[in-house]
């Protein structure tokens, strides 16, 4: 039923709304509740004596826009990680920027003393770029140049290194651990737009280029070699991948910290709805990892009111079913 343009139209309006709702209701439910009514209007007509637009635009908003760009951006690089590595299990993390971000905020944090938000947003995201970058490089290594097995061991061993480096260095100093902490388990609150918006122009470049990928990714998933007789130059795709993926993760990790899950789950959602084509298969990942990351959010808001639960253990609790579900599933047709 997928084959048919009409359909995925379809699918794309439906998650549009759905996107649209969530984003609403993350900005008016909370331990304080506010109307649909009023977070509308608080965009529409701000009133800087209303309690409920006030928290709207000071803390609820930028917290919904740093759930769209974080879920959107690791569904996107879910999609690529998977197309790079021809392995449907395969997530952004696999590049080691998880574990980079994290080793570069505990080491400036321990050494250097550095507590700012702005600069732990920044060191993570240089943190999640070189260890991308290494994996990449580790990758490539051979005659056959980029593997997508050497990708995955690489990333394996690249990962473990750093948080060896990691677990070293809080040994060392045991005050980075608080700092650690909210990386490892990730989150959306705390952050002004005035400290999203510099990150904002790479999510958005990010996605662009990885449509504009699409059509020669449905060409290198038949395989190098019919590629490369279509005319297919693989290498620069390939790196082209690589890139967006370290970009579109690195910058999630940097922003939201280490959420996991949704690079894996929303690919394969999406595939049930409107097949493999990645002209499709991009943006709707792109509005599904936002809406599902924005729901995620929601649920840690109320699961132990009036506390949080760290976003990353919602879409741990929702992905490591989802996970064995695929392995298995796998397994079975292996």
């Amino acid at each position: 039923m997928y084959r048919y343009p009409v359909v995925k139209l379809g699918i794309l309006f439906l998650s549009l709304l759905c996107l649209v709702f969530a984003f609403l209701s993350s900005i008016a439910f909370g331990q304080y509740m506010i109307s649909f009514k009023q977070a509308g209007m608080a965009f529409i007509s701000f009133d800087p004596q209303s309690i409920d637009h006030v928290i709207i635009r000071t803390t609820r908003l930028s917290r919904a826009v740093v759930a769209c760009l974080v879920g959107a951006a690791l569904a996107v690089s879910g999609v690529l990680m998977q197309a790079l590595t021809r392995n449907p299990l395969a997530s952004p993390s696999i590049f080691g920027v998880n574990a980079g971000a994290v080793f570069t905020i505990v080491l400036f944090s321990t050494f250097f003393s550095v507590t700012s938000l702005n600069t732990f947003l920044w060191l993570a995201f240089i943190g999640a770029s070189v260890a991308g970058a290494l994996v990449y490089g580790l990758g490539s290594l051979g005659k056959d140049g980029l593997s997508p097995v050497r990708i995955v061991l690489s990333g394996a061993a690249i990962s473990a290194l750093f948080m060896a480096f990691t677990q070293g260095v809080l040994v060392i100093g045991q005050e980075g651990l608080d700092s650690v902490l909210f990386w490892v388990a990730g989150s959306v609150s705390g952050r002004d737009l005035a400290l999203v918006l510099p990150l904002t122009p790479l999510f958005v470049l990010g996605m662009v280029f990885a449509m504009i990928a699409a059509p020669h990714i449905n060409i290198l998933l038949s395989g190098d070699d019919v590629a490369k007789g279509l005319g297919q130059n693989t290498v620069v795709i390939k790196v082209v991948l690589s890139l967006l993926i370290i970009g579109l993760a690195g910058g999630s990790v940097a922003l939201g910290g280490s959420i996991g899950f949704i690079g894996l789950m929303v690919p394969h959602m999406v595939r049930s709805a409107v097949g493999y084509d990645h002209k499709w298969l991009i943006p709707l990942s792109a509005l599904w990892g936002a809406t599902l990351l924005l729901l995620a959010d929601l649920v840690s808001r109320f699961i132990i009111m009036p506390e949080e639960v760290p976003i990353g253990v919602t879409t741990a609790v929702l992905g490591a079913p989802f996970f064995l579900y695929l392995a298995r599933k796998g397994g079975r047709r292996g």
